[in-house]
């Protein structure tokens, strides 16, 4: 058989990705803070794309292709293409007047931050800004709240003298997380600065001595123990009982009597204490941002009985492309380069208000079929949750599964029951019993906890007899299932329930 070269034409098919779909593609698993943060970007790096005002049409803006989402800012007026593409070199120009060697006498003279003594770096900045400047706003420096790390520092500035040991200090300030623990290992610490074990230990007893009380420990014991020394009540028996708490986790009264040589009154007066101490002492300082959950669907009955669903439209940015503007820049446009970057910048304007608005149909349209589907839920409540997958809601409205899945990853839906995640509504099926109806898992958790709420003191479900009581409501379900959905839900064992609502009756 000879080798030979030779040329053939084939036809094949092949799924490209353009940039565009990739694009689109990102869009529907983005959240509607992260959609927001994207689209901000593009606006500030697309002159062709402007911020639509709510209500606003695109005669009125005197723009093109308006869409219900959107977020953008638009170019002066009389720009050249040339200066699009130099204007973040204009920026840093207005910025740093002085940066090309020129002497400008009505620039202000700044003093320079660093050369500054350590502390004052913040009223520098202040003070340095021009009072005339519309965003001087001294309030939002009189308001702002210290963190934790600026509180600790403050601390070692005053107890530490030694520059050494402040160096230290600072370093281990460093490791210490928002719930006030040291959160990195001493040896790594003092191998990285140089120096031994010990010293990095005499410093942090300096720092365990800090306030709040009980910040800078290693571990939980550590930190209640330095709560009790600060309140003189860390004696042997007490010192006994933060050594097992895991005996105290789990109510075993009887094993920590024996351990601290103590009484029930003794013993239930030293754990009481311990109830009254903080276990986390660094959450007393807010430097954490808690955002809250912003629905992107609003589901409500209609008067006909029926769900009306609707998009958030605070969740969704309003995006125009000024035709005008581009219209009256590309007129000028002489050399191919800025030719190239007006039809760059145009089709991808053209492309995300696109893509946006494909993002709100099909999220409207998932979470059209999702209520459909979970109609029951929302007439009735979680015990009336349906088995649901993806692939049911995917064919349903003609889409792929990885598509149902982008949609509703980072997804809320506001009802009347709550606010809940879209893939809340998706759960898995587990069999009814004697042939029956399949039940959702989701449901039999909240029959799960129905039954472990309702039990008392002298009568605790075991597992078994939860699943017997299952059986007998027509849920067909193992032990070992059981025990894995009252883990999932923090739900101690019955033996530790037993423990604590007999505790709960002594106190």
């Amino acid at each position: 058989m000879a080798l030979t070269q030779r040329l053939q034409i084939r036809q094949s098919q092949a799924l490209v990705m353009t940039p565009q779909l990739m694009q689109a593609i990102k869009l529907l698993q983005l959240s509607n803070l992260d959609l927001a943060t994207y689209v901000e970007a593009e606006l500030e790096r697309n002159p062709l794309l402007e911020r639509g005002a709510d209500g606003e049409t695109a005669a009125a803006a005197g723009t093109t292709d308006a869409t219900a989402n959107g977020t953008a800012g638009t170019a002066e007026d009389g720009a050249s293409p040339a200066e699009f593409a130099d204007n973040s070199r204009g920026e840093e120009a207005r910025e740093h007047p002085l940066e090309d060697g020129s002497l400008d006498d009505s620039a202000p003279v700044r003093p320079r931050l660093a050369d500054m003594p350590a502390g004052y770096s913040e009223w520098a900045a202040v003070s340095a800004s021009p009072r005339d400047n519309g965003d001087y706003n001294l309030e939002s420096y009189v308001s702002a709240e210290p963190t934790l790390a600026d509180w600790l520092r403050e601390q070692v500035t005053l107890a530490i003298t030694d520059p050494i040991r402040r160096m230290i200090g600072y370093y281990l300030v460093d490791l210490v997380d928002e719930s006030g623990y040291i959160a990195g290992d001493l040896a790594a610490a003092a191998e990285r600065l140089g120096t031994g074990l010990a010293e990095i230990e005499a410093v942090l007893a300096i720092l365990q001595t800090f306030e709040p009380p009980g910040i800078c420990a290693r571990d939980l014991a550590e930190c209640l123990a330095i709560q009790l020394k600060e309140h003189n009540r860390y004696d042997p028996a007490m010192a006994a009982l933060i050594g097992r708490l895991d005996l105290v986790a789990r109510r075993d009264f009887a094993a920590l009597k024996k351990i601290c040589g103590v009484g029930d009154e003794d013993l239930a007066e030293m754990i009481a204490e311990l109830r009254r101490l903080n276990p986390k002492p660094g959450l007393a300082f807010g430097s954490t941002i808690v955002q809250p959950i912003v629905p992107d669907v609003f589901v409500r009955a209609a008067p006909d009985g029926a769900w009306l669903v609707e998009l958030n439209s605070d969740t969704l940015p309003k995006v125009l492309v000024n035709q005008t503007y581009y219209a009256k820049v590309s007129a000028t446009a002489r050399r191919d380069t800025e030719k190239s970057y007006l039809a760059d910048c145009m089709q991808n304007a053209t492309w995300l208000v696109r893509a946006l608005d494909q993002r709100a149909r099909t999220i409207l349209k998932v979470a059209n079929e999702i209520v459909r589907q979970q109609d029951a839920f929302f007439a009735r409540g979680v015990e009336h949750l349906r088995p649901l997958n993806l692939k049911t809601v995917a064919e349903a409205i003609g889409m792929h599964e990885s598509t149902v899945s982008r949609v509703t990853a980072n997804k809320y839906m506001a009802t009347s029951r709550g606010i809940f995640e879209l893939k809340y509504f998706f759960t898995s099926a587990i069999a009814g019993a004697h042939g029956g109806e399949a039940h959702s898992a989701e449901a039999v958790r909240h029959r799960i906890r129905q039954l472990i709420d309702a039990e008392g003191a002298s009568a605790i479900l075991s597992d078994d007899t939860i699943v017997e009581k299952l059986r007998e409501a027509g849920i067909d379900i193992a032990r070992r299932t059981v025990a894995k959905y009252r883990e999932s839900m923090r739900i101690p064992s019955s033996v530790q329930r037993r423990r604590e609502k007999q505790a709960a009756i002594v106190d």
